[in-house]
Protein backbone atom coordinates (compact mmCIF):
# COMPACT_ATOMS: atom_id res chain seq x y z
CA UNK A 1 0.00 0.00 0.00
CA UNK A 2 1.32 3.49 -0.80
CA UNK A 3 2.14 5.43 2.35
CA UNK A 4 2.12 9.25 2.38
CA UNK A 5 2.75 11.85 5.04
CA UNK A 6 -0.14 13.27 7.04
CA UNK A 7 0.03 17.03 7.67
CA UNK A 8 -1.87 19.60 9.68
CA UNK A 9 -2.79 23.05 8.34
CA UNK A 10 0.38 24.43 9.95
CA UNK A 11 2.46 22.38 7.51
CA UNK A 12 3.79 20.03 10.18
CA UNK A 13 3.86 16.28 9.63
CA UNK A 14 1.73 14.60 12.29
CA UNK A 15 2.03 11.04 11.04
CA UNK A 16 1.60 8.80 8.02
CA UNK A 17 -1.42 7.39 6.24
CA UNK A 18 -1.66 4.23 4.18
CA UNK A 19 -3.73 4.62 1.03
CA UNK A 20 -5.76 1.83 -0.50
CA UNK A 21 -3.68 0.05 -3.14
CA UNK A 22 -6.67 -0.66 -5.38
CA UNK A 23 -7.43 3.09 -5.70
CA UNK A 24 -4.20 5.02 -5.16
CA UNK A 25 -1.74 2.37 -6.37
CA UNK A 26 -3.08 1.10 -9.72
CA UNK A 27 -1.27 1.17 -13.05
CA UNK A 28 -2.09 4.51 -14.67
CA UNK A 29 -4.32 4.03 -17.74
CA UNK A 30 -3.68 7.13 -19.86
CA UNK A 31 -6.16 6.11 -22.56
CA UNK A 32 -9.04 5.79 -20.08
CA UNK A 33 -8.22 9.20 -18.57
CA UNK A 34 -8.07 10.75 -22.05
CA UNK A 35 -11.48 9.33 -22.98
CA UNK A 36 -13.10 10.59 -19.77
CA UNK A 37 -11.57 14.08 -20.06
CA UNK A 38 -12.81 14.30 -23.66
CA UNK A 39 -16.29 13.30 -22.50
CA UNK A 40 -16.33 15.83 -19.63
CA UNK A 41 -15.24 18.68 -21.92
CA UNK A 42 -17.76 17.68 -24.61
CA UNK A 43 -20.56 17.59 -22.04
CA UNK A 44 -19.68 21.13 -20.96
CA UNK A 45 -20.19 22.49 -24.49
CA UNK A 46 -23.31 24.62 -24.91
CA UNK A 47 -23.79 23.65 -28.55
CA UNK A 48 -25.59 26.93 -29.33
CA UNK A 49 -23.57 27.89 -32.43
CA UNK A 50 -25.68 28.55 -35.51
CA UNK A 51 -25.22 29.87 -39.06
CA UNK A 52 -27.60 30.36 -41.99
CA UNK A 53 -27.80 27.98 -44.92
CA UNK A 54 -28.65 29.25 -48.43
CA UNK A 55 -32.31 28.43 -47.72
CA UNK A 56 -32.33 30.77 -44.71
CA UNK A 57 -30.37 33.79 -45.99
CA UNK A 58 -32.54 36.75 -46.88
CA UNK A 59 -32.83 37.64 -50.59
CA UNK A 60 -31.73 35.79 -53.70
CA UNK A 61 -35.21 35.08 -54.98
CA UNK A 62 -34.51 36.41 -58.50
CA UNK A 63 -32.00 34.97 -60.93
CA UNK A 64 -29.18 37.57 -61.06
CA UNK A 65 -28.87 37.44 -64.88
CA UNK A 66 -30.10 35.33 -67.73
CA UNK A 67 -28.70 31.86 -68.22
CA UNK A 68 -26.99 32.42 -71.60
CA UNK A 69 -25.47 35.16 -73.65
CA UNK A 70 -23.82 37.37 -71.01
CA UNK A 71 -20.39 35.69 -71.03
CA UNK A 72 -20.58 35.29 -67.28
CA UNK A 73 -20.94 32.11 -65.26
CA UNK A 74 -24.37 30.61 -64.71
CA UNK A 75 -26.03 31.59 -61.44
CA UNK A 76 -29.47 31.02 -60.03
CA UNK A 77 -29.22 33.01 -56.80
CA UNK A 78 -26.98 35.65 -55.23
CA UNK A 79 -27.32 33.77 -51.95
CA UNK A 80 -25.55 30.57 -53.03
CA UNK A 81 -22.44 29.76 -50.90
CA UNK A 82 -19.83 31.13 -53.32
CA UNK A 83 -21.33 34.62 -53.20
CA UNK A 84 -20.47 37.24 -50.57
CA UNK A 85 -23.30 37.26 -48.01
CA UNK A 86 -24.41 33.89 -49.32
CA UNK A 87 -25.40 30.92 -47.19
CA UNK A 88 -22.93 28.67 -45.37
CA UNK A 89 -22.29 25.15 -46.65
CA UNK A 90 -23.09 22.56 -43.95
CA UNK A 91 -23.91 25.40 -41.55
CA UNK A 92 -23.56 24.46 -37.86
CA UNK A 93 -26.85 24.25 -36.00
CA UNK A 94 -27.64 24.02 -32.28
CA UNK A 95 -27.07 20.47 -31.04
CA UNK A 96 -26.03 18.53 -27.98
CA UNK A 97 -22.46 17.23 -27.80
CA UNK A 98 -23.31 15.14 -24.73
CA UNK A 99 -22.35 11.49 -24.61
CA UNK A 100 -21.46 9.01 -21.91
CA UNK A 101 -18.95 6.25 -21.32
CA UNK A 102 -19.31 2.90 -19.54
CA UNK A 103 -19.04 3.11 -15.74
CA UNK A 104 -16.10 0.71 -15.83
CA UNK A 105 -14.00 3.12 -17.91
CA UNK A 106 -14.94 6.04 -15.63
CA UNK A 107 -13.83 4.09 -12.55
CA UNK A 108 -10.55 3.06 -14.19
CA UNK A 109 -9.91 6.71 -15.19
CA UNK A 110 -10.66 8.00 -11.67
CA UNK A 111 -8.36 5.45 -10.03
CA UNK A 112 -5.66 6.20 -12.61
CA UNK A 113 -5.92 9.96 -11.98
CA UNK A 114 -5.66 9.48 -8.20
CA UNK A 115 -2.76 7.05 -8.58
CA UNK A 116 -0.94 9.47 -10.88
CA UNK A 117 -0.99 12.10 -8.13
CA UNK A 118 0.59 9.62 -5.71
CA UNK A 119 3.21 8.64 -8.32
CA UNK A 120 4.10 12.30 -8.92
CA UNK A 121 4.24 13.10 -5.17
CA UNK A 122 1.57 15.73 -5.82
CA UNK A 123 -0.85 14.57 -3.13
CA UNK A 124 -1.02 16.19 0.31
CA UNK A 125 -3.23 14.61 2.98
CA UNK A 126 -4.43 16.81 5.86
CA UNK A 127 -5.57 15.47 9.21
CA UNK A 128 -8.47 17.94 9.09
CA UNK A 129 -9.49 21.21 7.46
CA UNK A 130 -12.02 23.44 9.16
CA UNK A 131 -12.23 27.12 10.09
CA UNK A 132 -14.38 29.02 12.56
CA UNK A 133 -15.28 31.55 9.87
CA UNK A 134 -14.58 32.38 6.24
CA UNK A 135 -11.27 34.20 5.80
CA UNK A 136 -9.06 34.08 2.71
CA UNK A 137 -5.90 34.61 4.78
CA UNK A 138 -6.42 31.23 6.46
CA UNK A 139 -6.11 29.34 3.16
CA UNK A 140 -3.20 31.54 2.05
CA UNK A 141 -1.34 30.76 5.27
CA UNK A 142 -2.11 27.05 4.95
CA UNK A 143 -0.72 26.94 1.39
CA UNK A 144 2.40 28.83 2.49
CA UNK A 145 2.91 26.39 5.39
CA UNK A 146 2.55 23.44 3.01
CA UNK A 147 4.92 25.15 0.51
CA UNK A 148 2.32 25.02 -2.27
CA UNK A 149 2.70 27.75 -4.89
CA UNK A 150 1.03 26.15 -7.92
CA UNK A 151 -2.51 25.32 -9.03
CA UNK A 152 -4.19 23.38 -6.24
CA UNK A 153 -7.36 21.35 -5.85
CA UNK A 154 -8.68 21.04 -2.29
CA UNK A 155 -10.97 18.05 -1.75
CA UNK A 156 -13.37 17.98 1.19
CA UNK A 157 -15.58 15.11 2.39
CA UNK A 158 -18.69 17.29 2.33
CA UNK A 159 -19.87 20.88 1.94
CA UNK A 160 -18.01 23.33 4.19
CA UNK A 161 -18.95 26.96 3.57
CA UNK A 162 -16.14 28.43 5.65
CA UNK A 163 -13.45 26.61 3.65
CA UNK A 164 -15.21 27.26 0.31
CA UNK A 165 -15.59 30.98 0.94
CA UNK A 166 -12.02 31.25 2.22
CA UNK A 167 -10.64 29.70 -0.98
CA UNK A 168 -12.88 31.04 -3.73
CA UNK A 169 -11.10 34.40 -4.20
CA UNK A 170 -7.62 32.89 -4.54
CA UNK A 171 -6.46 32.41 -8.15
CA UNK A 172 -5.69 28.82 -9.18
CA UNK A 173 -7.30 27.35 -6.07
CA UNK A 174 -10.47 25.26 -6.33
CA UNK A 175 -12.46 23.35 -3.73
CA UNK A 176 -14.28 20.14 -4.55
CA UNK A 177 -16.15 17.43 -2.70
CA UNK A 178 -15.85 13.67 -2.89
CA UNK A 179 -19.23 13.39 -4.65
CA UNK A 180 -18.32 16.05 -7.27
CA UNK A 181 -14.70 15.00 -7.84
CA UNK A 182 -13.84 14.34 -11.49
CA UNK A 183 -10.85 13.24 -13.56
CA UNK A 184 -10.48 16.57 -15.39
CA UNK A 185 -10.09 18.57 -12.16
CA UNK A 186 -7.62 16.09 -10.69
CA UNK A 187 -5.39 16.27 -13.76
CA UNK A 188 -5.86 20.00 -14.34
CA UNK A 189 -4.40 21.01 -10.97
CA UNK A 190 -0.75 20.50 -10.05
CA UNK A 191 -1.29 19.78 -6.35
CA UNK A 192 -4.01 17.63 -4.82
CA UNK A 193 -4.85 18.44 -1.20
CA UNK A 194 -7.33 16.08 0.43
CA UNK A 195 -8.43 15.60 4.02
CA UNK A 196 -8.11 12.27 5.83
CA UNK A 197 -11.90 11.91 6.08
CA UNK A 198 -12.24 12.63 2.34
CA UNK A 199 -9.70 9.86 1.61
CA UNK A 200 -11.84 7.45 3.65
CA UNK A 201 -14.94 8.47 1.67
CA UNK A 202 -13.13 8.04 -1.66
CA UNK A 203 -12.05 4.57 -0.57
CA UNK A 204 -15.63 3.71 0.39
CA UNK A 205 -16.92 4.73 -3.04
CA UNK A 206 -14.23 3.27 -5.32
CA UNK A 207 -12.95 0.22 -3.45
Amino acid sequence: MPKVALYNIGGQQVGDIELNDSIFGVNVNVEAMHQVVKMLLANKRQGTQSALTRAEVRGGGRKPWRQKGTGRARHGSIRSPQWTHGGIVFAPKPRSYRYTLPKKIKRIAMKSALSSKVEDNSIIVLDELSFEGPKTKQIVNMLENLKVDSKVLIVLPEKNENVEKSARNIPNVKTSFVNTLNVYDILNYDKFIITKSAVEKVEEVYV
